[in-house]
């Protein structure tokens, strides 16, 4: 046996007042008195007639030396060297992922879960430090390395149930760096309390047999997975997400999956609704592992909220929902200033969406500065003005789409014609040429460009030569995009690329206002424009699907928004009116977290992290304050009853 604090022996000093105030003896006084009869009497009746009642005095003594010893011993704290050698340092992996919220075990597998967490914080002997990390989403820390069971189960008290998928490897990895951080003695757990959402750690290792931790090469952590759930099947949407329609301004597409990940055939009914109306209902026969999916095209210009859902109740009820979100669509006011092109007129005309004002530059001259059309343009953010070969000298303020320049103004000089050039290169991961390739159109006659000025200049599609022929140009207030093709000879307009790319362009002119946002993945973060947002300066805050608040920072521009653990729809709103700026639809889109089946697995895997020992998981000292105190006691009662006097 060891002593930690050996210094504490000193206070067994206190043993020789404790002996000397035993041993001295105590001086009588004499006092005269008339006779000694009755004290004769009473020494008669009272002597001392067995060996305890001439030992009891030293019995007293050996009782407060031994209290001494006791508290002496407990000071000193000893320990022995096999605890020493069996002191443990252990992660706990709580997986609080969405197939953790399976009912297959009662109430819950994460329920489960938590309540095998608990027994081994119960079961952590004197000198063991145990962690909680977190594996639903991004692995968080929840509590870090602690001995008190108090604060461990506050700790795990407060991890909750998501709809993030699993990342239990991440979260194994995260334990691994944590003991790696202390270079001690101690013996290495991890403990992984998950369902089926880990089968491997890596390629080369199973789960349950003991991975190498570096540094130090010698040091071996001991991996121990606890699985939780059974083989029940699930049936849930692992796909829904909304677009806007190629070809109808006013229309929408949707795209759902539905996924049976169970042994056995199920029927089921699929219903769309938009604003508590049904859009469509599509009944479904599934087989076992079948995967079903389908687009539905819609036309709505009111917008709002987008719900499927199943009508089979099974273990997971997070993807028998799924929500999506379709903004209102907002008119848009365009001025055209043309001496008249059809192909150009008709493309604007056709869409619904579209307020056009046509202006005739007065005599057929170009005007000398573009910001005369304020007074005739619409004054609205969303006002786009277009210019079809005659330029103003001046470009105006706010968004501008300029075709076939055959003038020079302040943002560029035009040069000569050049005949049939090709498309060589174009940026395809553009806004502005999405669905749109121009590799095998004819542009004939399109013009030598030179810019003015190259800030804020980004040319998307160039010919062989180098020549911008489709381009854009942003700066403060200002919004240019550039097409140099001769509408009227080439063969652009007769092709599905030009309505395209002139929407393309409107969306890119408008900033997408009225544009809706792809579903989120649980767990996933995006990314918002402040600026764009109606909030009078007002702070911002995020309300959750559960209608959990939290207080957004307010920069000026754009910044991230997540990590998003419910399904749902979560709105961004001003926090001094509540006035919703923003909604973004989150859904369950992994398909390993709709699978709840638990595989199979060898027996060692489901070992328990919690070992006994042999001191009740106490200290030796604990137990020595124990015995000074019991023997406190009995001195008393002696005390009490006379039994010491």
């Amino acid at each position: 046996m060891s002593l930690a604090s050996p210094l504490a022996l000193l206070w067994l000093a206190a043993l020789i007042p404790v002996v000397v105030f035993y041993i001295l003896k105590v001086r009588l006084r004499r006092v005269p008195v008339s006779t000694v009869l009755f004290w004769r009497q009473i020494y008669d009746e009272y002597q001392p007639r067995s060996i305890w009642e001439r030992m009891r005095h030293w019995m007293s003594l050996l009782a407060q030396v031994v209290l001494i010893l006791l508290l002496v011993g407990a000071l000193t704290d000893p320990f022995f060297a096999w605890e020493t050698r069996q002191l443990r340092r252990i992660v706990l992996i709580v997986d609080n992922s969405a197939s953790m919220n399976a009912t297959d075990v009662a109430p819950s597998r994460l329920a489960a879960a938590k309540e095998e967490a608990l027994r081994v914080i119960r079961g952590m002997r004197f000198g063991d430090e145990l962690a909680v990390v977190t594996a639903g989403g991004t692995p968080r820390v929840a509590c870090g390395f602690s001995s008190h069971g108090r604060t461990l189960a506050d700790a795990l008290d407060d991890v909750v149930s998501t709809d993030n998928p699993t990342r239990v490897v991440a979260a194994v990895e995260l334990a691994h760096r944590l003991l790696g951080e202390r270079q001690d003695e101690h013996r290495r757990e991890i403990g992984v309390l998950t369902d089926s959402g880990f089968h491997r750690l890596r390629e080369d290792e199973a789960p349950g047999e003991p991975v190498r931790q570096e540094p130090p090469p010698s040091v071996e952590t001991r991996l121990i997975v606890h699985r939780f759930g059974s083989s029940v099947g699930n049936v849930g949407i692992t796909q829904f997400q909304v677009r806007r329609s190629l070809i109808d301004p006013l229309g929408y597409e949707i795209l759902a999956e539905v996924t049976n990940a169970s042994e056995e055939p199920i029927e089921c009914r699929l219903e769309i609704d938009l604003n508590d109306e049904v859009v469509d209902v599509v009944p479904l026969k599934l087989t076992a592992g079948q995967r079903w999916n389908q687009s539905f095209e819609k036309a709505s210009v009111d917008g709002g909220q987008l719900l499927a859902k199943l009508d089979r109740a099974d273990a997971l009820a997070t993807d028998n929902r799924a929500w999506a979100v379709l903004p209102k669509r907002e008119m848009i006011p365009v001025t055209l200033v043309s001496e008249g092109n059809l192909f150009l007129q008709k493309v604007f005309e056709s869409n619904p969406l579209i307020e056009l004002t046509q202006i005739t530059p007065p005599g057929g001259k170009p005007l000398a500065d573009g910001r005369e059309l304020s007074s005739k343009a619409s004054a609205s953010a969303a006002a786009i003005t277009i210019f079809y070969r005659q330029v103003p000298g001046v470009l105006p303020k706010g968004a501008v789409l300029v075709i076939d320049p055959r003038e020079s103004c302040d943002a560029w000089q035009v040069g000569d014609v050049l005949q049939n050039p090709v498309v060589h290169q174009q940026d395809k991961d553009s806004p502005l040429l999405r669905h749109v390739r121009l590799d095998n159109v004819v542009m004939p006659e399109a013009r030598q460009l030179k810019f003015t000025n190259d800030e804020g200049v980004k040319v998307m599609a160039q010919s062989v030569a180098g020549d911008p022929l489709l381009a854009m140009i942003e700066r403060p207030a200002q919004k240019v995009l550039l097409l140099t093709v001769n509408l009227d000879e080439g063969d652009l307009p007769l092709r599905t690329a030009f309505p395209i790319l002139m929407m393309n362009a409107l969306n890119w002119c408008t900033e997408n206002r009225g544009e809706l946002r792809e579903s989120l993945p649980t767990g996933s973060i995006t990314e918002i424009d402040v600026a764009a947002m109606d909030r009078s300066r007002s702070p911002l805050a995020l309300i959750a699907p559960d209608g959990r608040r939290s207080v957004l920072p307010t920069p000026s521009e754009r910044f991230s928004l997540g990590p998003f653990d419910q399904c749902g729809v979560w709105r961004v709103v001003a926090d001094d009116r509540d006035a919703t700026l923003l909604e973004l639809a989150c859904n369950l889109t992994d398909r390993s977290e709709s699978d709840v089946r638990v595989l199979e697995t060898d027996e060692r895997t489901e070992i328990s992290v919690v070992s006994a020992s042999l001191f009740g998981n106490r200290p030796v000292w604990f137990w020595l304050i124990a015995l000074a105190w019991l023997l406190m006691s009995v001195e008393w009662w002696a005390y009490q009853r006379r039994v010491i006097s």
